[in-house]
């Protein structure tokens, strides 16, 4: 990417969650934007967003539209992601692709910038920049410290994600059906395939032959890519709670070198990204609640695991539209910015 001053970009998916996320953290964090344009499917046309205190309008997709952006951040699916995203670098723009469509295509990098931004001086054939799940981004802030200190052997994680991670459909359905039991009315579900108020679901995306969800396998093979350590081995269940925003994980993790939870409190407040905050004691510890709308990963509930010589629980909590999607994608930008010649 060639250096300026300020640069065009562009957001694809413009009206959803993420998309809207994406802008507003444009505009928070002064990203030397020129020009912003914005995209969305045929629906969205004639729609106008704010930005910088201009309302800008909705545009539809054409093999045109990527002429003169430098970088493109996309939140639209992975399908469109698999048309558009090589369209887009094809016509000289770096895409960031929130999708799962790139993460595991051994020719793009998937970077979370407190983890591992030097892989973004890769060759990179493609022009695309994978953004991780969600879930796993929040998760790898965290183990890198205690990676880089003690080596990891092994991590246990459960999830607790939020309907957003789902999308705005689903947020709307939690909102419906906890309005309809509290009226006493039949409720619907079409987002979910069981009730999702007043309710967890040990279920997100499809079920594979081995027993997992996709979800839980997206964390195994995106943590070894990121922290570019296949050695590590990891597990995950990944529930679905009935909590608008923010996702929440329990981690366990074993590591070659003894640490103490002092000493894992230590390294992870020194950490950029992170906030312990962890005084049980006084019933302070992360929550979906506390953390909406934040940047940082939250840990707190940092104690030994006395079931094995060398491990460690925390409990940790993130923004999913943040952290999890839009900040990521927004900080990468900014790294290739401050990388550019």
């Amino acid at each position: 990417m060639i250096k300026k001053k300020k640069y065009v970009v562009a957001v694809v998916g413009a009206t959803g969650a993420v998309g809207n996320e994406m802008i507003a953290t444009l505009e928070q964090r002064d990203f030397p934007v020129e020009k912003l344009r914005l995209f969305a499917s045929e629906r969205s046309e004639g729609k106008t967003l704010e930005f910088q205190g201009n309302q800008i309008p909705v545009e539809t997709l054409n093999e045109d539209s990527f002429k003169g952006i430098d970088i493109a951040l996309f939140s639209a699916g992975a399908e469109r992601s698999k048309i558009w995203a090589p369209i887009a670098a094809e016509s000289g723009c770096v895409v960031v692709d929130n999708s799962s469509q790139w993460r595991m295509d051994p020719d793009v990098p998937l970077v979370v910038p407190e983890v591992n931004s030097h892989d973004l001086k890769w060759h990179n054939k493609k022009g695309i920049i994978a953004n991780p799940n969600c879930s796993t981004i929040q998760m790898v802030v965290v183990l890198k410290p205690i990676h880089d200190a003690a080596k990891i052997k092994r991590v246990v994680v459960t999830t607790f994600q939020s309907v957003s991670g789902t999308g705005k459909k689903a947020m709307d359905e939690l909102l419906q059906q906890t309005t309809d039991l509290l009226n006493f009315k039949e409720i619907k579900c079409n987002v979910y395939p069981h009730q999702i108020a007043f309710n967890v679901l040990p279920h997100i995306d499809k079920f594979l032959e081995n027993g997992y969800t996709k979800e839980e396998m997206k964390m195994v093979n995106e943590t070894k890519k990121i922290m570019g350590d296949d050695s590590i081995r990891l597990t995950a269940t990944t529930v679905r709670v009935p909590v608008f925003r923010c996702h929440s994980e329990s981690l366990n993790i074993e590591t070659e070198k003894k640490l103490t939870p002092n000493d894992v409190r230590a390294l992870l407040s020194k950490a950029p990204g992170i906030v312990v905050f962890d005084a049980p004691e006084k019933n302070v510890y992360p929550l979906a609640v506390g953390v909406a709308g934040k940047d940082e990963t939250y840990v707190g509930r940092i104690r030994e695991d006395e079931s094995i010589e060398n491990g460690i629980n925390m409990w940790i909590v993130a923004d999913n539209l943040r952290k999890g999607a839009a900040l990521n994608a927004v900080q990468i930008a900014e790294k290739l910015v401050e990388m550019a010649k």
